[in-house]
C-alpha cells in the first residue's frame, strides 16, 4: 500500500465516526454530507446566489436546486428575492440551520478532543505535525477541481 491509499481508504471511515458520534451525542438530525457543506458556505458568505453556491461547492448548479428544494422545506434555507433583480434570489442558511450547524461543529470538535486524548501523546503530536500538510494538500486537491 502507498500514502495515498492508505489516506484515501481512511478519510471516509473517519468522518462518518465523527458524523455519528456527534449525532448520537446532540440528537441531531442526519444531514447529508452535502447540505452541510451547503450550510457551511452560506454561514461563511452570509447570502449566496444559487450559482454563486454552486461555484464555492464546484458542483453543477442543479446540484445546488435540488439541495435547496429539499433544504428549503426542512427550514434550513431561505430563499430571498434580490432587492435590484426579481428574477434571482438569494440563498440564506436559516437561524434553525446555523445553529444545528454550530451544535454539530461544537460536538465534534468536543469528540475528536477525547478521542485524542486517548493516544499516545507522541500519537497527537503527529497528528497536530500532520494538520498543515492536510490543509497544503485540501487546497492542492481543490485547485486541481477547479
Amino acid at each position: 500500500m502507498d500514502t495515498a491509499t492508505d489516506l484515501s481508504r481512511l478519510i471516509g471511515p473517519l468522518r462518518r465516526a465523527v458524523l455519528l458520534r456527534t449525532r448520537r451525542a446532540e440528537d441531531l438530525p442526519d444531514l447529508p454530507e452535502a447540505q452541510i457543506e451547503l450550510l457551511r458556505v452560506l454561514s461563511e458568505a452570509g447570502a449566496l446566489s444559487p450559482r454563486e453556491a454552486a461555484a464555492r461547492l464546484r458542483v453543477a448548479p442543479s446540484t445546488v436546486s435540488n439541495l435547496v428544494r429539499a433544504m428549503t422545506a426542512a427550514g434550513l434555507v431561505e430563499r430571498k428575492p434580490s432587492s435590484t433583480d426579481l428574477r434571482t434570489v438569494s440563498l440564506v442558511a436559516s437561524p434553525l440551520a446555523l445553529d444545528l450547524l454550530s451544535r454539530y461543529d461544537r460536538v465534534s470538535t468536543d469528540a475528536l478532543r477525547r478521542a485524542l486524548t486517548v493516544l499516545a501523546p507522541e500519537r497527537q503530536r503527529a497528528i497536530e505535525d500532520a494538520l498543515p500538510a492536510l490543509t497544503e494538500l485540501l487546497g492542492v486537491l481543490e485547485d486541481a477541481r477547479g
